[in-house]
């Protein structure tokens, strides 16, 4: 879809209204009073936007509490993702080498998203191909690193969030075909290559580095030299991105996202509505982390921002 046309389609709104939630929600936090910690709707917007270490001092009712799933489980996020979304892949490989469409409910569903009805002469595009490959890549390096790498304390996050996290990479994957549907391809996969399909690709591999580059220094920080666990304590970090935001592993899934709308050549309004959900949804997570560590760590460096270098 071209930026020339605001399309209302089921997808669009869709993405529009999650960030306009999380925008809200990061609003909200900003300038909420103290003086209504006390209330009970404060409580529970605290418990359902907070999750691991930023919620381990909340103060919430037992009630609450019967909502909690271990943090750990995000690895499940990860799984749901390789799989479903790698499933997609082999359709849409099935689609350009095989010349087969999709199953008849994929259709359908693409149908009520887009709006736009699917055409068997479509062209497959090499934007959406390699989307699909880097958010596969992307998914299992985070599978790895949350079963290889993380050290998960007894954290916890709510089941709201679990189950949100679970259809997130569902709906996510869909919105590449929905991208692909309301795009355009032209001549064969080969000549589509271009300049911004080189760029996204370097971006993405510069911030997935430097997210695992981060996720290292956090496991490093509750191991010892051998790599066994020495404490499930919460430290400072420093170095890599650390010496600039407190949560640089949040800025770098930012970046992962942008340079997928590169990769789809940035004329995908849908991806681009992504893009900002995951702003506005990382921004909330970086500031509640940055917020922790002030308030945690008199020493804690002071020039350093929540997760945007130099501006949030």
């Amino acid at each position: 879809m071209m930026w020339s046309s605001f399309d209302l389609s089921v997808i669009n709104i869709l993405w529009c209204f999650l960030a306009s939630c999380f925008f809200v929600a990061f609003c909200a936090h900003k300038v909420s009073p103290r003086k209504y910690e006390t209330c009970r709707v404060h409580a529970i917007f605290q418990d359902l936007i907070r999750y691991g270490k930023t919620k381990q001092n909340l103060k919430r009712d037992e009630w609450m509490r019967m909502l909690d799933v271990p943090k750990r489980w995000f690895w499940h996020f990860y799984a749901v993702s390789v799989g479903w979304n790698g499933f997609l892949l082999l359709l849409y490989l099935n689609f350009i080498y095989q010349h087969q469409s999709y199953p008849s409910w994929l259709i359908w569903i693409l149908d009520v998203l887009t709006g736009v009805p699917s055409a068997d002469s479509q062209v497959p595009q090499l934007s959406t191909l390699l989307v699909q490959l880097l958010l596969c890549v992307h998914s299992l390096r985070r599978l790895l690193e949350c079963l290889f790498v993380s050290v998960f304390s007894d954290g916890a996050m709510h089941l709201v969030q679990y189950v949100f996290g679970l259809g997130y990479y569902v709906i996510l994957g869909l919105t590449v075909l929905c991208s692909d549907r309301m795009g355009k391809g032209t001549g064969a996969l080969v000549s589509q290559l271009d300049w911004l399909h080189v760029a996204g690709f370097l971006l993405f591999t510069g911030a997935s580095l430097l997210q695992h580059h981060s996720m290292v220094l956090l496991a490093g920080l509750r191991t010892g030299k051998s790599g066994t666990v020495e404490t499930f304590a919460h430290r400072v970090p420093n170095g890599g991105g650390f010496e600039l935001v407190s949560c640089p592993h949040y800025f770098a899934e930012l970046l992962i996202y942008v340079s997928l709308s590169f990769v789809f050549s940035g004329v995908s309004l849908t991806w681009w509505l992504v893009v900002l959900y995951v702003l506005f949804n990382q921004a909330l997570a970086g500031q509640l982390c940055h917020d922790l560590y002030i308030s945690k760590y008199d020493s804690y460096p002071r020039h350093r921002r929540a997760f945007i270098p130099f501006v949030l």
